[in-house]
């Protein structure tokens, strides 16, 4: 084996100074000091430095060496050696030869001494491996990094150390073609203990004079510390620390990889020879599952016990989900946030697979929890999503889960629902109709049409009905059914119903000035929100004031339930509102809370029935004829119109006056004249329509008391009147 002095030798940066940058060219090194005693050994300091000098002799014999000073070419002509012939050696150096090589060996062993201590005083560890990926030389920092010493490392091949797998192919030769100077990887090194040290490597290859790989130098850091700080930190960051579950982002991780599985390209591989699809694998590909949950009631037991019990039950809840769903490979037991929790199914093999899980963690939370001396029994709702990944993205998954499970709420709670995709579309019509509802407001999308109020005694048209549209620009003319919910629950139902109140009262004066004796009313809808979230008496005052209408002739409809409901606030502006003279309707009468004591504190002037008490009407049979009749159908009938007669009488009572909707044939609208109800409105009087309607009514009604035979029947045929 060469001196030990010659590794060091190649550590001189006046070695190596005109060398390309992945060519360090060096004499094979050493293994540490361990010779003989007296020093002649292979490995002693003598012989290293004896063979440090004689390599540089012979170097400077070829002309290739430079001063490690000064950088200068030394002469071959400097060189001598004890065993020339007289005829053979070149003439005798003078003086200042003998002098220049004394200076040259001297700046080698300082130059040694120097590297050779930063090479065994360093605080990381180091390594010279041979290219038989055996050790030559290591420092004490590498042999305490693995727990040896340095003598036991020598000859040792490096794989007993450095843990070859997951090493990268091309690195290595990389460094051999000179395509790179350095690799850095980490690897875990094997400590004599058994225990695994993780260690930032970096290696560099020397070469030899002849540009081909010599040895490599290692240079080896501990990094167990920061990659125990690390795992820490991201199982913390991908945790839920009160459950210890996986949590909302451990959870799209999972959900990402599982959708990453599909093959998303539009060219379909070429069709293998028939086999059985794996599982979790169908016709079209690898399919994924979500069963999303929410405990029931959970706020309620917070705001009772308070949340120190809330958080022990949702470890309770946590600690059965995780024994009970989570053993199978292919799933995932992850916390949300609050009280929701994800099942998630990577391998999923069908939706009956789905909702059986569903069905089984709604029996497993069923069982009741003991928490801190509480035993608590709680339900869960749980929203079930499953589908090819082809077919679906992560955030759609979730978004879909998440709205199922408020389905499952909405239909009544512990139970778990399948996601619809027709159900799906209609929600996401009511949220593109909610958030564009105000803008639509101020491009004007919105207009009123006005159905007749006639008189059943004289056939007269008293007032109309403002019933609003929204001509959509996508999904066309809109009825008040599929947008004033919408309204109400944004709040978009105030600046709405503040314009309908406008434009009504304006279009009533209108008919009030070209028909002043019949003074036609107009009938418009009041939404509880209004009373709640705005002045609706300084609104009325000022809408009335704009427009010039007499309070008398603005009749306002709230509904019962809403008029009748807690808190005085309604009432207080409804007084307010008589109290100017405005008509006050209870809108779909009987379907409330129907406090008939209730009804004479009330500033009520009409009540509308609801038509659900028309529909027995239909049979234009009088009672009498109908008596002798068997069936349902006809006691129904008979129950119906019992029940709108009673309460045409406590009306008329009160003093108030009754207007029936729905009414749809002639026969329907004398049947209830006979119970004498007063006013009613219906597609059998007319459709809704333009003020135009109202007014060509209005006009034939004066053309026929001006004796004119020129009045139409504004009646219809057709189906139920829809708002």
């Amino acid at each position: 084996m060469p001196g030990q002095n010659e590794g060091a030798d190649a550590h001189h940066p006046g070695v190596r100074r005109e060398e390309p940058r992945a060519h360090h060219r060096l004499p094979p090194p050493a293994v540490r000091p361990g010779g003989s005693a007296n020093g002649t050994g292979p490995g002693s300091a003598a012989a290293g430095t004896n063979g440090t000098a004689q390599a540089v002799l012979d170097a400077v014999a070829d002309g290739a060496a430079r001063c490690p000073t000064c950088a200068r070419p030394l002469s071959g002509d400097t060189h001598r050696t004890a065993d020339d012939s007289p005829g053979d050696r070149p003439p005798e150096p003078g003086p200042a030869a003998t002098e220049g090589d004394d200076r040259l060996l001297d700046a080698l062993r300082v130059s040694e001494a120097r590297l050779r201590a930063a090479f065994w005083d360093a605080g990381i560890g180091m390594a010279l491996i041979d290219p038989e990926d055996r050790i030559i030389e290591v420092n004490p920092a590498f042999a305490t990094l693995v727990g040896r010493t340095v003598g036991e490392l020598a000859q040792t091949h490096i794989h007993e150390i450095v843990d070859p797998e997951g090493m990268p192919h091309r690195l290595f030769p990389a460094l051999v073609d000179g395509e790179r100077d350095r690799l850095r990887v980490e690897k875990q090194l094997k400590h004599r203990e058994g225990r695994t040290v993780w260690s930032k490597l970096t290696v560099s290859l020397i070469r030899d004079a002849a540009g081909g790989p010599l040895y490599t130098l290692a240079l080896v850091e501990d990094i167990t510390e920061q990659r125990r700080l690390g795992d820490r930190l991201e199982y913390q960051a991908l945790h839920d620390p009160l459950t210890r579950l996986p949590n909302r982002t451990y959870f799209f991780e999972r959900l990402d990889a599982a959708c990453l599985t599909a093959d998303r390209s539009t060219t379909p591989p070429p069709t293998p020879a028939p086999a059985a699809p794996a599982v979790g694998d169908g016709a079209d590909g690898p399919r994924v599952g979500v069963c999303y949950l929410d405990l029931d009631g959970f706020a309620a037991i917070n705001e009772t016990l308070g949340h120190h019990i809330g958080d022990q039950l949702l470890i309770a809840v946590a600690t059965r989900l995780r024994r009970g769903f989570s053993a199978h490979g292919g799933r995932l037991v992850a916390r949300m946030g609050g009280d929701e929790f994800a099942v998630l199914v990577t391998d999923s093999r069908g939706s009956d697979q789905l909702t059986d899980l569903a069905a089984r963690i709604l029996e497993a939370l069923e069982r009741p929890f003991d928490v801190a001396g509480h035993r608590l029994v709680v339900t869960a709702s749980v929203g079930v999503v499953e589908r090819s990944v082809r077919e679906t993205t992560p955030t759609d998954l979730v978004k879909d889960a998440d709205a199922t499970l408020y389905w499952s709420k909405a239909d009544g709670r512990a139970r778990w629902t399948l996601y619809d995709p027709d159900r799906g579309a209609h929600q996401l019509t009511r949220q593109l109709l909610a958030t564009a509802l105000r803008p639509a407001l101020e491009r004007g999308e919105f207009t009123i049409e006005y159905q007749p109020l006639v008189g059943l005694a004289d056939g007269t048209v008293h007032g109309a009905e403002a019933l609003v549209r929204w001509r959509h620009p996508r999904y066309g003319t809109l009825s008040p059914d599929r947008f004033i919910p919408l309204a109400e629950e944004s709040g978009a139902i105030v600046p709405l119903g503040k314009w309908v109140l406008e434009e009504s009262c304006r279009q009533a004066r209108r008919w009030l000035t070209e028909f002043p004796e019949t003074e036609t009313f107009v009938s418009v809808n009041l939404a509880a929100r209004q009373i709640w979230d705005s002045d609706v008496v300084a609104d009325v005052a000022q809408a009335l004031e704009s427009t010039g209408l007499p309070a008398r002739l603005l009749q306002l409809e709230i509904t019962e339930s809403a008029l009748l409901g807690p808190g005085g606030r309604p009432l207080q502006a409804l007084q307010a509102l008589a109290d100017m003279g405005v008509r006050i309707a209870i809108d779909d009468f009987g379907t409330g809370y129907s406090n008939l004591a209730y009804l004479s504190r009330l500033p009520v002037h009409v009540l509308k029935l609801d038509g659900t008490f028309i529909e027995g009407f239909r049979d234009p049979s009088p009672t009498g004829a109908r008596a002798e009749l068997p069936g349902s159908g006809a006691r129904r009938s008979d129950a119906d119109e019992q029940i709108v007669g009673a309460m045409v009488q406590l009306a008329h009572t009160l003093g108030l006056t009754v207007t029936a909707e729905g009414i749809e044939s002639a026969a329907q609208a004398e049947r209830l004249r006979l119970t004498g109800c007063d006013t009613a409105q219906g597609w059998y009087f007319a459709r809704p329509g333009e003020a135009e309607l109202v007014a060509a009514i209005l006009r034939d009604n004066r053309d026929s008391r001006d004796g004119h035979d020129g009045r139409d029947n504004p009646g219809g045929r057709g189906g139920r009147d829809s708002r």
